[in-house]
């Protein structure tokens, strides 16, 4: 090709790969693709009028869940062991290997339910910072406790039906395992492997660089910052990361708890306002595993949590990982930067509440506290 005809590089013109350095793979980046016209599938949006109890709902106070209990009538978080759990404690051992091709090993654990508040109409980005802060202390106590017997204790929250989830009550699950999963294994290799070429710790300095430049941040505060990241496969991807070295959630100072909530509220406010509905997504914290590790040097270690929404164009176009995603190679439609954009520019105050006020509504969540007098 003549020098002159070459075109010069642009990320939202020209398709490119980037690394994504705690996994070791790629992503093709096509944001040159946003341009097509939508023809695929189309997702009904959230529905917005879910009944804040519901006897019928298992996860509401004082309902009857599969096994026959009945819940509590609890004002804050409440926790419970998983009716279905994918993992289970006293599981038999599958027996030793008879071909390399045919290979098991045990698996143990358990899953339990952690409910974020006794209303169903409520979600994270429309509770009280300080609520929120009650499901923090609960994540790091559940850490703290299963951590002493298992190697890996996920916290994830599936939200949106989108996303897989079934019940519209705000709430997550915890598995935790005697073995360390697919996912945290590669970042465990990756970020060992960072420390001992670069001498610092991965993460540590990605948010610092990330700071400096500012271009995929979308909030920060003293002690946290939300990226978009730079190797993002979902839309609008992000990554919550410390300002300062912590291995895990129980590492955290009660001053970082307080701005873990804040900045949580910030960003699943701006996710909402984005197409003015529930954003769907899952999300996940990853720290250094537990269990056998603990009495290991765990510093290559950062603790973070992902958020992974599927939304793409609006709130009834989703994001597919299918086809070539599947098959060859992650790949995305709008650069990191483009996304990180857009949420960065949205008002942080929840959609809903500028409806209720512009209406003269009586509802207002963000008045209302459902924590125990105790705990007020």
């Amino acid at each position: 090709m003549d020098s002159n005809s070459k075109s010069t590089f642009d990320p939202k013109d020209h398709q490119h790969l980037r690394y994504n350095p705690l996994r070791n793979s790629w992503v093709l980046v096509s944001a040159h693709r946003m341009k097509r016209p939508w023809k695929g599938q189309v997702e009904k949006p959230p529905e917005d009028n879910v009944p804040r109890h519901d006897p019928n709902n298992p996860l509401c106070p004082g309902s009857v869940r599969a096994n026959g209990e009945v819940n509590p009538q609890y004002e804050s978080t409440f926790m419970f062991e998983n009716d279905f759990p994918a993992l289970q404690p006293d599981a038999p051992d599958p027996g030793s290997d008879h071909h390399p091709l045919f290979r098991s090993k045990a698996a143990r654990g358990v899953c339990k339910v952690m409910c974020f508040h006794p209303w169903s109409d409520i979600t994270l980005p429309l509770m009280q910072p300080a609520e929120i802060r009650r499901v923090i202390d609960k994540w790091a106590e559940l850490i703290e406790e299963l951590g002493i017997t298992y190697t890996w204790v996920q916290i994830f929250e599936n939200k949106g039906s989108t996303m897989g989830c079934s019940n519209p009550h705000p709430h997550c699950q915890v598995w935790a395992s005697n073995f360390l999963p697919n996912e945290p294994a590669l970042a465990e290799s990756c970020q060992k492997d960072f420390l001992q070429k670069h001498g610092e710790p991965m993460l540590v300095q990605y948010a610092r660089m990330e700071a400096e430049a500012q271009e995929r941040v979308v909030v920060e505060n003293e002690h946290w910052l939300v990226v978009v990241p730079y190797w993002a496969t979902w839309p609008f991807q992000t990554l919550l990361l410390p300002r300062r070295h912590v291995l895990r959630l129980p590492d955290l100072t009660s001053q970082e708890r307080e701005s873990l909530a804040s900045i949580m509220k910030r960003l699943l406010t701006k996710y909402d306002n984005l197409f003015e509905v529930s954003f769907s997504y899952s999300m996940g914290w990853h720290g250094a595993p537990t269990g056998s590790y603990l009495k290991e040097d765990m510093g290559h270690w950062q603790l973070h949590a992902h958020y992974y929404p599927p939304l793409l164009r609006s709130a009834t176009i989703r994001k597919f990982m299918v086809g070539y995603e599947m098959l060859a190679n992650e790949q995305r439609d709008l650069t990191p930067e483009q996304a990180a954009e857009q949420l960065r520019k949205l008002g942080e105050e929840h959609y809903k509440m500028l409806k209720t006020e512009a209406g003269g509504g009586e509802e207002n969540y963000e008045s209302i506290t459902c924590l125990p007098s105790s705990a007020k």
